[in-house]
């Protein structure tokens, strides 16, 4: 044993210091805990203890060393938790303090309950709840669930929806269960492209197969997924090029599926698709930005022949989900919106239908949202342009317009275009719905 500091007691003002004082040495100590150094390894390491600390902080401890089969060996064995992790444990009990990292929270978790230290739950709990992202948000959600934290699993649903792409990404999601899998693909509010949700499943599939020793190949793959989770993938909402470049040489649908597949881009599909063709409606808190500082009523301009268009750029990867424009009270508009790209002029979404004006309360005038079917996936430092064709009455209008705004650390810059727009048009456009792109 270590030497004691001379009269260490009295240098001691308060119990927790001296119960501090005497952790993790041998010190008193009437009990040794023989555990794993770390994962994976087979070296153990030995942490001493004290039975009287150990059962006054556990009800499990307390049965242990004092209940009717109390342990009277002095040396424990316990294969099932690593060294750090119940280092951790016993310096709350001697302490107060844990030193919490995405390394041993799990464990310190595991062990808070099997031990009944509902405190040290608590605070495993709330630092995973504070350090929760989409880069591990899937390797948490199953201890949420496993340990019954509703809230915990409540708020990794939610990031999952909201986040979805980057989620799918991680280094985790290829190892969770294939119940996970299913349940993501199955949930109806998922911000991300259908194309991007098949990749994530199938490269999830394929270490799997590898994991199962088995040839990651197409009939495996499918074997190992089951039919719940392929039919909930929604072939229909790709476009043909996604689904020919990356599904069908993936070889999970059979030869029957990619036929029908390639009969329904074509129109002539006579037979319904097993596969969802209903859109995922994310559901997701978007921002607001407003172009225009200020909107009055009606100066006897209206929307014209001329579809209304601008030109934007952001500074960072967002989702578009739709745009306002100005109305009148009680007024219905007849309108087309679409955002294309304007580096290839390719459209991007587009949407169409007749839309009542009705007002907006926080700001007080007049308008109406058209919301596309599925967010708009934009890149940071390329420039996009909105373009509506209306019809309908006399509208309020915007006016001290601005070139570019910045709204929740995004960065959106403002072009109006065609120059032969007359001006009252181009004061118009937009107010965009957006969130985060993850």
């Amino acid at each position: 044993m270590a030497a004691v500091k001379e009269n260490w007691q009295s240098k001691c003002s308060a119990i927790a210091q001296r119960a501090t004082f005497i952790f993790n040495t041998e010190l008193l100590s009437d009990v040794k805990f023989v555990v794993q150094a770390s994962r994976g390894k087979s070296k153990s390491k030995v942490i001493p203890a004290h039975k009287l600390v150990l059962a006054i902080s556990s009800p499990v401890f307390y049965a242990m060393f004092y209940g009717q089969l109390a342990e009277t060996k002095d040396s424990i064995e316990l294969p099932d938790c690593e060294y750090e992790s119940l280092l951790e444990m016993f310096r709350y009990f001697y302490s107060d303090k844990v030193n919490l990292s995405g390394r041993n929270v799990m464990q310190v978790l595991y062990l808070a309950n099997k031990y009944m230290v509902p405190s040290l739950a608590e605070k495993c709990t709330e630092y995973l709840w504070c350090n929760l992202k989409a880069s591990n948000v899937v390797w948490i959600l199953p201890y949420a669930q496993k340990f019954e934290y509703k809230d915990l699993e409540d708020r990794c649903w939610k990031m999952i929806e909201e986040q979805t792409a980057e989620a799918l990404k991680s280094d985790e999601f290829v190892i969770v269960e294939r119940s996970l899998v299913e349940k993501v693909v199955e949930r109806e509010g998922l911000n991300v492209k259908e194309v991007e949700l098949f990749k994530a499943v199938d490269r999830w599939a394929t270490e799997e197969s590898k994991r199962q020793g088995i040839t990651p190949d197409g009939e495996s793959k499918r074997r190992i997924l089951g039919e719940e989770i392929v039919k909930a993938i929604r072939f229909p909402l790709m476009s043909l090029q996604e689904f020919a470049s990356v599904v069908i040489d993936s070889r999970i649908l059979n030869l029957e599926e990619v036929g029908d597949m390639m009969k329904h881009f074509s129109d002539v599909s006579t037979t319904s698709l097993p596969f969802h063709q209903a859109p995922r409606i994310p559901r997701i808190d978007s921002s607001i930005v407003h172009r225009c500082q200020i909107i009055e009523a009606f100066n006897g301009w209206g929307y014209g022949m001329l579809p209304t268009c601008i030109k934007f750029s952001i500074n960072k990867p967002i989702m578009l989900h739709g745009v306002q424009h100005c109305g009148s009270e009680d007024g219905n508009y007849t309108v087309s919106t679409e955002v294309r790209d304007t580096t290839d002029g390719s459209s991007l979404a587009k949407k169409s239908g007749t839309y009542a004006s009705e007002k907006d309360k926080p700001w007080s005038y007049y308008g109406f949202s058209v919301m596309f079917d599925q967010p708009v996936c934009l890149a940071e430092n390329k420039e996009y342009k909105l373009e509506s064709l209306i019809e309908g009455p006399k509208p309020w209008y915007g006016i001290a317009k601005r070139a570019s705004v910045k709204c929740h650390g995004v960065a959106f810059t403002f072009r109006t275009t065609p120059e032969f727009l007359p001006a009252s048009s181009k004061r118009q456009f937009p107010i965009l719905f957006w969130s985060a792109r993850r």
